[in-house]
């Protein structure tokens, strides 16, 4: 059996169907997980990481384990030492953690991977970029106005879809091939937030119109709903990318087989937000 956290998220959710697909047995873990959020029939658990006891229930009889941290937890130092000792614990011998490209650049701690690694369970770390799901930000606008503003218009990076995280997951928890290992994952181009209004634009058949917000503008937003540490490194990535940021890693078609699925293709896949 295998426990998702994050089970109703951008990676969570298409992580479950995944397993799910695989013939596996599956528990999903979110603060609120309704019916409708999961496919029919999956076990699921009401769960918060900040207090690992409440994962007890969730983990008795697992062998395997997603980890993904919730922002809030991450703004307040969270530490998933609690939450692996109750794995541990529980029989628990895999653990796939889903982390930060930024951990590798230099941009984000790298104290929960070492955690997670240091666990005595087996692990695989994931190191995402940008995911292409950020655009769901850009949603209410485009609904209301066909209007995206953002930073950096024509900076380009190689964002990653949401889906192929997924299916990379799904993989490491069920393969011990994964054990060990740390894994990039990107999109198969860089695309600017300019390129990606026109994509959005493409997959509506209508024009949206793209302002180009500065730095101050785009921070003072991003402040609304993000701690100040995690507003300074992203907008450091968007706006003045190191080059690692930029190069396109051949991990998510060397584990899945096939090449990394485009923006344009999540921005079809995901019309209707838009609508």
């Amino acid at each position: 059996m295998i426990v998702v956290t994050g089970a109703t998220g951008n990676v969570g959710r298409p992580l479950v169907r995944a397993l799910v697909s695989a013939g596996e047995q599956v528990t999903a873990v979110a603060r609120k997980a309704s019916a409708a959020d999961l496919p029919a029939g999956i076990r699921s658990v009401d769960a918060d990481l900040a207090e690992p006891a409440t994962l007890k229930a969730a983990l008795d009889g697992a062998e395997a384990l997603f980890l993904l941290l919730s922002g809030e937890l991450l703004a307040t130092g969270g530490d998933p030492r609690g939450i692996l000792d109750v794995a541990r614990e529980a029989g628990v011998r895999r653990v796939v953690f889903l982390s930060s490209q930024g951990v590798a650049t230099g941009r984000h701690p790298a104290h929960l991977e070492e955690t997670v690694t240091a666990s005595g369970m087996d692990w695989t770390v994931l190191r995402p970029g940008g995911f292409h799901s950020n655009a769901l930000l850009w949603a209410d606008a485009v609904r209301t106005r066909r209007l995206v503003a953002a930073p950096f218009g024509d900076v380009a990076l190689p964002t990653v879809d949401p889906a192929d995280i997924a299916e990379v997951a799904a993989a490491a928890l069920r393969y011990a091939v994964h054990s060990g290992a740390t894994y990039e994952l990107t999109g198969p181009a860089p695309i600017s937030p300019r390129q990606q209004v026109a994509a959005i634009e493409d997959a509506l058949g209508e024009p949206v119109r793209f302002v180009e917000q500065t730095r101050v503008e785009a921070r003072e937003q991003m402040l609304r709903f993000m701690p100040e540490p995690v507003v300074e490194a992203t907008l450091g990535i968007l706006g003045a990318p190191f080059a690692a940021e930029q190069r396109l890693s051949p991990d998510v078609e060397r584990i899945l087989g096939r090449p990394a699925r485009p923006f344009a293709d999540w921005a079809a896949r995901n019309v209707a937000a838009f609508r």
